[in-house]
């Protein structure tokens, strides 16, 4: 099944070229009381609700996905973790490029462990990236990003794929320089996250997906997730192994080789096998 938030906070079920309004689902939803519960309750309870995401997909009122505004599937997550260098040929690339690596001697997630983004900066596609007035270079990583399902600690490999609730598309935006990562990866629109959310079901192996960007048209990152340096698996139990992880939190599992600025007017269309296409304008953030 592939769900997504669209327009006016509605929740679709996408089927072909067109999305179902079931938004009516979400009045099954617990009501949650003060102080809230970490994380997106849509994803803690999606298997209780999916009988009636389906029924209703049969008989909802249907778009055009052209005709709807994408947000992120994710609306409300606890955190957005990130895995730092994890193809060995971004870490070559960045090695070799003083504009990533800054005079830092570049190595790989092995040696950084995970960093966060702030969730604040978590858009979809149609909301797109506002770049800030800066003159530095901001670039694009594309990456295939996991949906947490259930709630875990120090959850061991063996057991991670059934903590994860599904997947999707994500943008790691980053400015570069020689601050540290979560400052220069969040700021808002930063976090790019669609352009739905897929049920862990549809893909077999998330460790073996091609993927790609393009920056107007042009191919910048192309690669598959089996060269991961810290697989899907591997990931979910490093993570956990320091942060509790709750429904609906995000990890980026890290982008390969081929990362490169963009501008104000460019647009990156990204895609991943098993989830599908996205495209992303490139704006300038005006001031307040």
């Amino acid at each position: 099944m592939k769900l997504c938030r669209f327009d006016d906070d509605r929740l679709g079920v996408v089927l072909g070229g067109e999305v179902v309004d079931v938004s009516a689902a979400v009045r099954r939803l617990p009501i949650p009381r003060w102080p809230l519960p970490f994380g997106d309750p849509l994803f803690g309870n999606l298997e209780a609700l999916r009988p009636e995401l389906e029924r209703l997909s049969r008989s909802g009122v249907r778009k055009t996905l052209s005709d709807v505004k994408l947000k992120s599937p994710v609306a409300t997550p606890s955190k957005l973790m990130a895995a730092p260098v994890n193809y060995r040929a971004h870490q070559a690339e960045a090695i070799a490029d003083p504009a990533i690596n800054f005079g830092s001697d570049i190595k790989t997630i092995e040696h950084y462990g995970m960093f966060l983004k702030s969730p604040s900066g978590l858009v979809g596609p149609s909301e797109g990236v506002c770049l800030p007035a800066a003159d530095r270079r901001m670039d694009h990583e594309v990456e295939l990003a996991l949906v947490i399902g259930k709630s875990g600690f120090q959850i061991p490999r063996r057991k991670a794929r059934d903590y994860i609730a599904g997947y999707s598309i994500g943008l790691d935006m980053t400015v570069r320089g020689a601050e540290d990562r979560s400052w220069r990866k969040s700021f808002d629109t930063f976090a790019v996250l669609g352009p739905w959310f897929v049920t862990a079901d549809e893909i077999a192996d998330p460790n073996g997906l091609d993927f790609w960007l393009k920056v107007n048209g042009e191919v910048r990152q192309s690669a598959n997730t089996r060269a991961l340096i810290f697989d899907v698996d591997r990931l979910i139990e490093y993570a956990s192994g320091a942060y509790a992880l709750h429904p609906g939190d995000v990890i980026m599992t890290g982008t390969p080789e081929g990362v490169g600025p963009v501008v104000p007017g460019d647009v990156m269309d990204c895609y991943v096998e098993g989830i599908g296409h996205m495209s992303v304008p490139v704006r300038l953030r005006t001031a307040r």
